[in-house]
């Protein structure tokens, strides 16, 4: 397969509890078409029957079923010629397995070179205020703003430009984001 940039394909990434899905939710009450991200579901799913594919036991086997859902996102999305909003990217695998101390397996970059976004990418940054931990989140906000400056190195090595999303209310995050997509795409 050879590489295809979506233009119309968003990504919002970010560290966790930095309003990503509240925002990716807002966008979808507005009609617009959005992914789910894959590591609360992973996580949430590998819960309910104890399996494996969690961080806190294996991050590895985690990393690749979160890589196989973003891949699966992105065909999923394919044939939409509007916007699609994704919560988080292939890249987010690259900075997830960096993070963790983790070798980057070649065949995750090579999907990260062949999946493409558009390549403004918008990036949530930590923000105390709303962070929160809960059964799915189990890092801490130092945690976070790690995740925070992983996914700014992933998306950068991977020829992305980052575009930080502001901390207000989530109806000017909203108009942000569309205001600057109007203005890149």
């Amino acid at each position: 397969m050879q590489q295809h940039i979506q233009n119309n394909f968003i990504i919002l990434t970010g560290g966790p509890g930095s309003g990503k899905t509240s925002l990716i939710s807002a966008l979808g009450q507005r009609g617009y078409a959005t992914s789910t991200e894959a590591g609360r579901a992973i996580i949430r799913h590998n819960q309910i029957v104890d399996g494996p594919a969690v961080p806190w036991k294996d991050p590895a086997i985690f990393a690749e079923l979160m890589l196989s859902w973003e891949m699966r996102s992105y065909d999923s999305a394919a044939d939409n010629a509007d916007l699609v909003f994704f919560d988080r990217g292939v890249p987010d695998i690259v900075g997830y397995l960096e993070l963790s101390g983790l070798e980057v397996p070649a065949h995750v970059r090579k999907a990260a070179g062949i999946f493409r976004y558009n390549p403004t990418v918008f990036i949530l940054p930590p923000w105390s205020e709303i962070f929160t931990q809960d059964t799915e989140r189990k890092q801490t906000l130092e945690e976070a703003e790690r995740t925070f400056h992983a996914m700014v190195s992933a998306y950068s090595d991977c020829g992305y430009a980052l575009v930080e999303v502001p901390r207000v209310p989530i109806s000017e995050r909203v108009a942000f984001l569309i205001e600057t997509i109007g203005a890149v795409t």
